[in-house]
């Protein structure tokens, strides 16, 4: 089938038109230029769309695609998302990328250069979208409905850049195709235009695009559930609620596929098993061995995040989920979460066993999609044998006796969907930047919102039932003799139930915030959830203290979280000194900073 490929191999020719953002942004010098009349037409302007597309990722050629390491602008946000948010430690050891320790402290400055390398890759986004708008204006050999469709994409696309932006740092310059300066200040609420953006992609683009083939593409239903996202955001509950009660009862993917939960949660994370995937909302299509000799475009924002040697994946011990996730999966005697006091339910771990130890796992019920989530002794590690545990961690005592699971590959699918073409590990597993179970869970949190407590409900269960209803494609123990899985045995006691009608508002929420920690994790939306609902204080404190004291991680001592301010990230100081205008800079720097 044809895809649309997010390359940036497609697009190296236009790279000098691909600066008009401006050094302040993109802090590089032009590579070349190309005339009005090469890009001006109908095959300059898809190029230019392609181009667009292709920076989603936020990876060049072996860096990150306007400077800086690859995972400093990684599309999933697993800094940003998932270790600021308490998913996971930073992992590896205190000395190795330093910036993240701040960061995941909450201590971090204006300086911090993470900030900076994240905030050009995005604003590169914006760029492309405002360049391919520019150019389809002036191009005279495409008709109206050519572009329409071109303008309702890159809309799409720039009111996705402008959404990461707003999530990340509040306070952002708004720079369109029609801005005579990029020196803009700062000081305007940008969601209304990332409204406007999102409004006029769902309503002129196609529900499918099974007849061209292109079905990476954004459609209509992709641009609804990314507007009532905003909604969310933006706390419109009532226009939440409508819109994304139409996603998830008619939505369908860009290959004309209803939307639904797939049948195996752990399919969203099988590059085996992403085509034509029912629960990919939006996602980036990535793809291993691509001819480049690089693994820019096969998760290089992910390369660091594998078992550390002597595991089978070379490198290099990062992002280690904590004792604090793990313990959310405990389940009661109904198959339910403990959402006030988890933390008094803890999972046993093989912290301070060595790998030639011996180790029995948790015997007590467990939701099932921790073993999915996380990798932890004596479970199944995907099809690469039981996990070993300490052998597998740079330093178990300071990043924690867990490895990642979501985004790595399986051994069934080393050959063709691993990358070999850098210093650490690329994948083929696409990226979801929003997948099914993520709007349903919003429809959820829309219906509470405004008092549908019944659909609530009906939501946060149909979300839980996929595991529930699925006992066979649960995890089941492996032989290390036969180097085998057990027929029908499970790996751990694993039971899922369904809540009651929740009874009121205040707890369908709670319910639903914790459904979203469960069923996202390590998927970078954790610190932009708790942010936007305003607990982000407390339940980071709480965090705080139970990793350093009771679970005895040294990596977040001295963490502190100050409301107000630590909702937000700074805007990066170089880019505020960039904008001098007789001797004052244009952007301003954010509250607290």
């Amino acid at each position: 089938m044809k895809t649309l490929r997010y390359s940036s191999v497609v697009i190296v020719a236009l790279a000098g038109l691909l600066t008009a953002c401006s050094k302040s942004f993109l802090e590089r010098a032009p590579q070349g230029t190309l005339t009005e009349e090469i890009v001006a037409n109908k095959d300059g302007v898809n190029f230019l769309l392609i181009g667009a597309y292709a920076v989603l990722d936020g990876q060049g050629n072996g860096a990150a695609v306007a400077g800086g390491n690859p995972w400093e602008a990684s599309p999933t946000n697993w800094i940003y998302g998932s270790v600021v948010g308490g998913d996971a430690h930073k992992g590896s050891n205190a000395g190795d990328q330093e910036p993240i320790n701040d960061i995941a402290k909450s201590t971090y400055n204006a300086s911090n250069s993470f900030f900076n390398t994240k905030w050009k890759a995005v604003y590169e986004g914006v760029s492309r979208c405002n360049l391919t708008l520019q150019k389809m204006k002036q191009a005279t050999d495409m008709t109206p409905a050519q572009k329409t469709q071109v303008e309702a994409e890159a809309r799409f696309l720039r009111g996705h850049y402008y959404f990461e932006l707003k999530k990340f740092f509040n306070n952002v310059p708004y720079v369109t195709d029609t801005s005579a300066d990029v020196r803009v200040s700062n000081d305007k609420d940008i969601w209304p235009f990332i409204e406007a953006d999102f409004k006029f992609a769902a309503d002129n683009l196609p529900g499918d695009y099974v007849a061209s083939g292109e079905v990476t593409r954004a459609n209509k239903s992709a641009a609804q559930a990314y507007l009532g996202k905003t909604y969310l955001y933006e706390k419109k509950y009532a226009e939440a609620f409508t819109l994304l009660a139409t996603v998830v009862s008619s939505g369908k993917t860009s290959a004309g596929v209803p939307y639904q939960l797939s049948n195996r949660f752990e399919d969203n994370f099988d590059a085996s098993k992403k085509l034509n995937n029912p629960e990919a909302v939006f996602y980036i299509e990535m793809t291993a061995n691509d001819g480049t000799n690089t693994i820019a475009n096969a998760n290089s924002g992910e390369m660091l995040n594998f078992p550390y040697d002597p595991s089978p994946f070379g490198c290099c011990g990062f992002f280690q989920p904590s004792q604090d996730l793990v313990n959310s999966y405990r389940v009661d005697a109904n198959g339910l979460p403990y959402l006030d006091d988890y933390n008094d339910h803890p999972v046993k771990s093989d912290k301070g066993i060595t790998s030639s130890q011996a180790f029995v796992p948790d015997a007590d019920p467990l939701d099932p999609r921790l073993d999915w989530t996380v990798g932890r002794r004596g479970v199944p590690y995907h099809d690469w044998g039981n996990h070993p545990g300490a052998i597998w961690q740079r330093d178990q005592g300071y990043g924690g006796p867990y490895s990642p699971k979501k985004m790595v590959y399986w051994k069934k699918d080393q050959d063709k969907y691993h990358d070999a073409h850098s210093w650490a590990p690329g994948s083929a597993i696409n990226v979801n930047l929003i997948r099914f179970a993520d709007v349903v869970l919003m429809y959820a949190e829309a219906a509470a919102q405004t008092g549908n407590l019944q659909v609530a409900t009906d939501m946060v269960n149909k979300v839980r039932d996929r595991m529930k209803n699925n006992p066979t494609e649960w995890l089941h123990k492996w032989d290390d003799a036969t180097k085998q899985f057990v027929p029908g045995v499970m790996a751990a006691n694993y039971k899922i139930g369904d809540y009651p009608l929740f009874g009121s508002t205040a707890y369908a929420l709670k319910a639903i915030y914790f459904e979203r920690k469960l069923e996202l994790a390590t998927e970078g939306h954790r610190f932009f959830d708790i942010s936007r609902w305003g607990i982000a204080d407390q339940v980071l404190t709480a965090y705080y203290t139970y990793e350093t004291t009771k679970a005895g991680f040294p990596d977040l001592i001295g963490a502190q979280f100050t409301k107000g301010k630590n909702e937000y990230f700074p805007i990066p100081q170089r880019q505020i000194d960039l904008t001098l205008q007789n001797g004052q800079p244009v952007l301003k720097q954010n509250a607290g900073y």
